[in-house]
């Protein structure tokens, strides 16, 4: 690492321009493209999107203590009962949930990002608490294969995927 690199933001650039490639495949999709699938048992691109955000959103307000009530209320877009949502919203509520960890990596140190959380919910063989630098990276991955079934799925539909 350079001197340069002043914040965690610095070590994570290009995410925010995956993640901006995510937001232009998911932005133009009517209702009919947003229902496609693979195998009827397996989520949707809506669905898939929700659970980008929704997964996004507890990771960050209950492990990095970010976001407040708006990332909470955000948390539950992926829950089994919530509405399917039109591109535009699902736009929205990717920048939003996205926003708030954007800001926070601007914001911490690379030093930061070795501070443990604790784990709002471990399961039996979970560990108690995580690094900042375990829960973003976690994101990363989350993000990159969920964007990858978002891509295969539009692209198997004829429609355009994640363009990297």
């Amino acid at each position: 690492m350079t001197d340069s690199m002043t914040t965690a933001r610095d070590v994570y650039q290009g995410w925010d321009t995956y993640h901006e490639h995510l937001i232009q495949a998911i932005s133009p999709l009517t209702p009919e493209q947003l229902n496609y699938r693979t195998a009827g048992s397996l989520r949707s691109v809506g669905e898939i999107a929700l659970h980008i955000i929704g997964a996004q959103a507890r990771w960050c307000h209950y492990e990095l203590g970010l976001g407040g009530n708006a990332l909470l209320a955000l948390g539950a877009w992926d829950d089994k009962d919530a509405p399917e949502r039109p591109a535009a919203e699902l736009v929205e509520g990717l920048r939003a949930s996205w926003g708030a960890l954007w800001d926070a990596l601007g914001a911490w140190t690379l030093a930061d990002l070795a501070q443990t959380v604790p784990n709002s919910a471990p399961s039996p063989g979970e560990p108690e608490t995580f690094t900042r630098q375990w829960v973003v990276w976690h994101l990363i991955e989350h993000d990159l294969h969920h964007g990858g079934e978002i891509s295969l799925i539009l692209g198997s539909n004829g429609a355009q995927g994640i363009d990297i």
